[in-house]
């Protein structure tokens, strides 16, 4: 597992072709006004280097999620640079500066990469103001680095969860201009025909969200209920329920089965399992 610091020595780091970046440099600088090649070059120094808030910068470690940072800052337990310090915004550099939480130096967690069957019942999230059960139960006992979740799914919900610590791997899957597919199978109240299909493709307006299906098929249905397949290519809050509560349908039953090309599979409910190399490097392929 390398230190965090070690970004900002590689970044830095001499190169085949610094002897020559350099007398260039000086050659120029000898001159009036120096060449315009001399001028193009960057200077890489702490001062240009990108922050972000103390808080964001724990959280984007993979130590914890953004929120107990805050509480963590806040209560005098992070120091940074050998100083306490309780304002979680206050701007770090990853790779140059040194965060210890409780004297012990925080290090760049190793990546991973997780999908769970998310149970009915639990929230995404990692702590529930209101006490209820969440997801980060399906956890209890493994030996993860904080995770945080690449999407969600309501509370209602069931279904394919990913997980990861890799913040700038998360921010590809779930960006809506991507348009990533997310494949749902849905049961409705009612017996469902093409008629309903059409509907949810066409879409509807609801409290000024355009929400509509890319895809909607009938999968099979019974006496007085139905299962319908619904694709989604962007994901508004409650997207599917406010569209069909729209066309008047109660959903009974919401399943996600698929983000992109990784399917659900044969995962048992509540359970969960890394991916692997292949399946991270495919949904990072849609992700570009």
């Amino acid at each position: 597992m390398e230190p965090a610091n070690l970004w900002w020595n590689a970044v830095n780091r001499p190169t085949r072709n610094s002897g020559q970046i350099g007398r260039a440099q000086a050659t120029a600088g000898a001159g009036r006004h120096g060449t315009a090649e001399a001028r193009r070059q960057p200077r890489i120094s702490p001062a240009t280097a990108p922050r972000t808030g103390l808080a964001r910068a724990l959280s984007k470690l993979g130590f914890c999620s953004r929120s107990q940072a805050r509480e963590l800052v806040a209560t005098g337990r992070v120091r940074l640079n050998g100083g306490v310090v309780r304002d979680p915004e206050r701007p770090v550099v990853l790779g140059r500066d040194h965060v210890d939480v409780d004297g012990q130096p925080v290090r760049t967690a190793a990546k991973v990469y997780l999908m769970l069957n998310k149970p009915r019942g639990l929230v995404t999230t990692a702590a529930d103001e209101r006490g209820r059960a969440t997801v980060f139960c399906c956890f209890a006992g493994a030996d993860l680095p904080f995770v945080a979740p690449a999407g969600r799914l309501d509370q209602a919900s069931e279904g394919l969860l990913l997980f990861t610590n890799d913040t700038a791997w998360a921010a590809g899957i779930t960006d809506p201009a991507r348009h990533q597919d997310k494949v749902y199978h849905v049961q409705v109240d009612r017996v469902a025909d093409e008629a309903l299909c059409r509907a949810l493709t066409t879409g509807v307006t609801v409290e000024g969200d355009q929400l509509a299906a890319r895809w909607a098929t009938v999968l099979r249905h019974g006496t007085r209920t139905s299962w319908l397949e619904i694709v989604l290519d962007e994901g508004r809050n409650r997207h599917i329920r406010r569209l069909l509560g729209a066309l008047e349908v109660n959903v009974l039953r919401l399943v996600r089965v698929a983000i992109g090309p990784l399917p659900l599979g044969t995962l048992a409910k509540g359970a969960f399992r890394h991916l692997t190399a292949g399946e991270v490097r495919a949904l990072a392929g849609l992700a570009r």
